[in-house]
């Protein structure tokens, strides 16, 4: 120590020259030694990967490994005039055992999380997009956002000719096309743009942090400078400790830096402990605890073999190695040893992994198998067609089933990759094409049924405040049934159009119901007449008072009398009939001459009636409708027959129909009958 304070200042520089030299020299070896000492890649597949981080982590001088880089870790410290100060002068530190010798690539780790996008759908590109742009660091992502935009590009661009293609099919000019993003495309493109603007906002702010820590491992070296310059102290170690555990804590620092840094940073620590021999045996007492906490993490690298989980052990794996090169210096003649051990585990690892990919290629295959099932289910979906929306839905969700069982289906062999996944999702596009193709359509007929419900609301509207009850009755009828008639509109304006018509129809039936009212009063005064006149009708018949002319008068009372409410129709008829009939018995009067007698009665009350020419036309016609009706039945009927075997079951049909057939018989000689009288008129 007193020749130290004895060196003249020219002395001082050189000899902090000469340890600065011996500094650069040794981290030169040290990249050397990093150079060299190369893991064979586990995953044959990912050679040129791994090769390729080699050689960025070479050329920029060890950068991920020496940023955090701690070269002594000092536990205990050792108080002037203990034992260890008594010794001869301490060993130089071997600053080539401060370098790892090896660490899990960052492309090793990528591997494992390599993708083939090529069999994506554009909606899975963009969700794994979105998955991505929501992780914290993007600084590393680019080149998978990369592939994902490569590949959503391939659907853009052929999307883009197809639009083209039809545009100038049809005629356009090729100077007037202007292709409309999709709203998929709009949500990708805007999270690849916020993607790259996130990612250099990072590669930014990561700048300014490493020019941050650049300041601060600048000022650690001043303080190592201070400290080493400085007279001993029992301070000494826990500063040269905290200053150990600051320059670990401090992140990365510009690469064109990083070199020098160490270089200070290594001369200065060996010029530390070369300068206070007192310590040399605390530096071994380190080397040893650094050596114990090596073989430790030997032990563990051994035992992730056990981890059933591939993906899991790598993670723990690259955890290992972070933590193995902080680890200060060892033994130098533990040093080769140890590495080798920790280097075996390793390779024990990455054998399994290249093992797993290997045998992937048979998985492959079968996914490849399953795959082109698949495209055989689908292939009788591409020109299907059909005209109800039910249809089409019923069959979008079998070939959407058939989707999703093509989405749990693994990778295929790269090279049948992009074909594969084109032939389906041709398929699959052709089927949806239709369907958009049957919608536009419909579309269409909507809006032509649009302007057919305007109509018949306009009709409707018309006859709202109308009072011609029974005309304007009949009009809405109709055009409420051309309405169930006129087929789908657009969904937008359904309801609304709706809601219009109905306004209309209840309006106009809502004001006749409130004028029925005072019509309804006077439907109950005709019943209660209609039925006093019934009574009466019995009453003579009862008392044997009876007349032809006497019946022929109730009959022109009743019918003179007016319409009756609707419910009681048939009730007044049936008890008028009956009224009718047991007058008609009490004139001697009975069975098909009873019949005939009424028939005759109703004709002659026609003769007087100026529209009686016009109902005896209406009712000739009806009767022989009637006749040719059935008539045509027994000719069915008897056709019938003959078709029949003979059987117990057959004879007892036969007989059924022969009933039939003498029953409309007999109905046709009364209707024939009733021929003859109206002609007698």
């Amino acid at each position: 120590m007193d020749k130290d304070k004895e060196m003249s200042e020219e002395e001082k520089v050189t000899h902090a020259k000469e340890t600065s030299a011996e500094g650069r020299q040794e981290v030169k070896v040290s990249e050397a030694d990093s150079d060299k000492r190369e893991v064979e890649p586990a995953d044959t597949s990912s050679n040129e990967d791994n090769s390729a981080a080699v050689k960025a982590e070479a050329e920029d001088n060890t950068k991920a490994e020496a940023d955090n880089l701690e070269k002594i870790a000092v536990d205990d410290a050792v108080l002037p005039g203990s034992d260890a100060s008594a010794g001869g002068s301490e060993p130089k530190m071997e600053s080539k055992d401060d370098e790892p010798k090896e660490s899990v690539e960052e492309g090793q780790e990528e591997d494992e999380h390599q993708i083939d996008f090529s069999n994506f759908s554009k909606r899975q590109l963009i969700e794994a997009l979105k998955e991505i742009s929501q992780k914290d660091n993007l600084i590393k992502e680019d080149n998978i956002v990369q592939e994902i935009k490569n590949h959503y590009d391939e659907y853009y661009q052929a999307e883009k000719a197809k639009a083209k293609k039809e545009f100038l099919d049809q005629e356009g000019d090729p100077d007037e096309f202007q292709y409309r993003h999709s709203e998929e495309d709009r949500e990708f493109f805007k999270l690849h743009n916020d993607f790259k603007a996130k990612r250099i906002h990072q590669i930014k702010e990561l700048e300014l942090s490493k020019e941050k820590n650049l300041a601060a491992k600048n000022q650690l070296l001043q303080q190592l400078r201070d400290l080493v310059d400085s007279e001993e102290t029992t301070l000494s170690i826990n500063t040269i400790k905290s200053i150990q555990k600051d320059w670990k804590k401090i992140g990365p620092v510009p690469a064109a830096q990083n070199k020098n840094l160490w270089a200070s940073y290594n001369a200065l620590m060996d010029r530390f402990y070369d300068n206070r021999s007192i310590y040399f045996e605390l530096k071994e007492l380190d080397r040893k605890k650094n050596l114990e906490h090596k073989l430790e993490i030997c032990q563990k690298a051994e035992m992730l073999d056990q981890i059933p989980d591939l993906k899991e052990a790598i993670r723990a794996l690259n955890e290992l190695h972070e933590e193995f090169k902080h680890i200060g210096p060892v033994p130098l003649d533990e040093q080769e040893g140890v590495w080798q051990r920790f280097k075996t585990a390793s390779d024990t690892i990455y054998a399994k992994r290249k093992n797993y990919f290997d045998s992937q290629v048979e998985v492959f295959g079968e996914n490849l198998k399953k795959k082109e099932e698949l495209i055989t289910r689908l292939e009788q979906y591409q020109d299907y067609k059909a005209d109800k929306i039910k249809d089409w839905n019923l069959k979008t969700k079998e070939i959407l089933a058939i989707q999703k069982e093509w989405e749990t289906v693994g990778p295929v062999p790269r090279d049948k990759g992009k074909e594969i996944n084109k032939t389906f999702w041709g398929h699959f596009k052709q089927f949806f094409q239709h369907k958009n193709q049957f919608f536009k359509e419909l579309d269409e007929l909507r809006i032509v049924n649009k302007e057919k419900a305007e109509t018949l609301i306009e009709r409707a509207q018309a006859y709202a405040e109308s009072t011609d009850w029974q005309k304007s009755a009949n009009e809405l009828i109709q055009l409420q049934q051309e309405w169930k008639n006129i087929g789908p509109t657009p969904e937008k304006v359904r309801d609304d159009l709706y809601k219009r018509f109905k306004n209309a129809c209840d309006t106009f039936f809502e004001n006749r119901r409130k004028a029925n009212k005072e019509i309804n009063k006077e439907f109950d005064t005709n019943l209660s007449a209609k039925k006093d006149i019934c009574v009466q009708i019995k009453k003579e018949a009862e008392t044997g008072d009876t007349s032809v002319e006497k019946l022929e008068g109730f009959i022109d009372q009743f019918n003179e009398i007016g319409f009756v409410p609707r419910k009681n129709i048939k009730e007044i008829a049936a008890t008028f009939k009956d009224a009718v009939d047991a007058y008609a018995n009490k004139l001697g009067v009975e069975g098909k001459g009873k019949e005939e007698f009424l028939f005759r009665l109703n004709l002659t009350k026609l003769q007087g009636d100026p529209n009686g020419d016009k109902v005896l036309n209406k009712k000739e016609h009806g009767i022989r409708k009637q006749i040719s009706d059935l008539e045509n039945n027994i000719t069915l009927w008897k056709n019938n027959l003959e078709f029949f075997a003979s059987s117990k079951t057959a004879d007892k049909l036969k007989d059924q129909f022969d009933e039939k057939i003498e029953k409309a018989e007999q109905e046709i000689d009364k209707l024939k009958k009733k021929l003859s009288i109206i002609r007698e008129f």
